[in-house]
């Protein structure tokens, strides 16, 4: 009954999320709701919030769901966002899909969101106040060190306020003040350090007004803010067995601090690496993997990109053709990092090649930019994308 109430709001989406803001902010703005902290944000969460409502419907019957809505309320935190927030939010949410499926929302559909938003808002909310005692919602982050690779490439190394608690392979959200209201995920590309400082991989997006900020104009003495660690990509206290890593573009930032930790606890197993690139320009940190590769004798690198002069996309062909080369996948841990698309298509070929699929990890973290997709909300939602601002991990994704 869920799915089919909001199968049509999809349908009439970009309708639904205008009626949406609207029934917020003008339900809101006399008992002054709409002007404190917690409410701002979600006018500029528009796309987020619908496409986060579709992440739910697909998880439906999932026992993930539960742990998904815990991180996503205690990433919340961020947002200042209160109880009376959500209950604003669930009144105006249901409204708009009332507004938008007409005649298709009966009572009875409407009682089956009711108590839907119900659980939802509440596993949420028990995702903020179970965050570990004296969590902050957000740390603020110094920036020590900012290292170009070409244009549209940066390394950005952080001090955190207090030190971040993290294990390697985790991602944060980051916000810029100058890219304002905007929080956007990468991966710590390190494992712990004792000065308790973070690398950042960014790649820019054209257009993307958090990568550009922070390639372009950011600069040691600048203040971040990050967000909790969020993520599942990790090796476990006591990592066993062979194990592949595949990383492409900036995606090797986890793998990075995946075999970091590796090179710490003397790693003795079959340790294969396979780094894609669109072009050789963009092997931006092979200095760092030869120093990995001398206190990791285990490690064997395979660089993967296209020929000079062709597509980009050659590189990913390419891969395919050199994990057809390899053998005993059966018995192989994989870790996956890049775009989501790209894990995808990796995942099939592997499973094909005889990897067991439960040994697959990746965390889908959310794109650094806009990315190709439809302006319009309705065709964003129809399309069904992999959502950018939260943690998909427990789905693993």
């Amino acid at each position: 009954m869920l799915r089919a109430g909001f199968a049509v709001v999809e349908r009439r989406a970009e309708h639904a999320a205008k009626y949406f803001y609207s029934h917020l902010f003008w339900h809101n703005r006399a008992c002054g709701r709409c002007s404190r902290p917690g409410l701002r944000p979600w006018k500029r969460q528009r796309d987020r919030l619908f496409a986060a409502v579709t992440e739910v419907m697909d998880r439906l019957g999932d026992p993930s769901l539960p742990a998904y809505l815990r991180a996503l309320g205690r990433d919340h935190r961020k947002f200042l966002a209160a109880p009376e927030h959500y209950a604003a939010v669930g009144a105006s949410l249901l409204a708009a899909f009332a507004r938008a499926a007409g005649g298709a929302w009966t009572a009875e559909v409407e009682k089956a969101w009711c108590q839907a938003y119900s659980v939802m808002a509440e596993t949420m909310l028990e995702g903020a106040a179970g965050a570990p005692p004296g969590e902050p919602a957000w740390w603020g982050a110094d920036v020590v060190r900012h290292a170009r690779y070409g244009p549209d490439l940066a390394v950005l190394t952080l001090r955190p306020s207090p030190q971040l608690p993290y294990t390697a392979g985790q991602y944060v959200s980051v916000a810029h003040p100058r890219a304002a209201g905007v929080w956007r995920t990468y991966s710590i590309g390190n494992a712990p350090r004792a000065d308790g400082t973070v690398d950042l991989h960014v790649s820019r997006v054209s257009g993307g007004p958090m990568s550009t900020a922070l390639v372009e104009r950011t600069h040691p003495g600048d203040a971040l803010r990050l967000s909790p660690p969020a993520g599942s990509l990790s090796l476990g206290a006591s990592p066993s067995g062979p194990l592949t890593f595949i990383a492409a573009g900036t995606g090797w930032a986890p793998m990075k601090a995946l075999l970091e930790q590796l090179a710490g606890a003397r790693y003795a197993d079959e340790v294969r690496l396979f780094v894609v690139a669109r072009d050789a320009a963009y092997l931006y940190d092979r200095p760092a993997l030869e120093a990995l590769g001398s206190r990791l004798p285990c490690l064997h690198t395979t660089f993967i990109t296209p020929a000079p002069g062709r597509d980009p996309l050659q590189a990913t062909e390419r891969l395919m053709t050199a994990l057809g080369h390899r053998s005993h996948w059966p018995h192989h841990s994989v870790f996956l990092a890049g775009p989501p698309g790209f894990m995808a298509e990796v995942r099939e070929v592997l499973v094909g090649l005889g990897a067991a699929e439960s040994r697959i990890s990746c965390d889908a973290v959310p794109p650094v930019g806009p990315g190709p997709r439809p302006l319009g909300s309705a065709e964003w939602l129809l399309n069904r994308p992999v959502p950018r601002w939260h943690n998909p991990a427990a789905r693993n994704a």
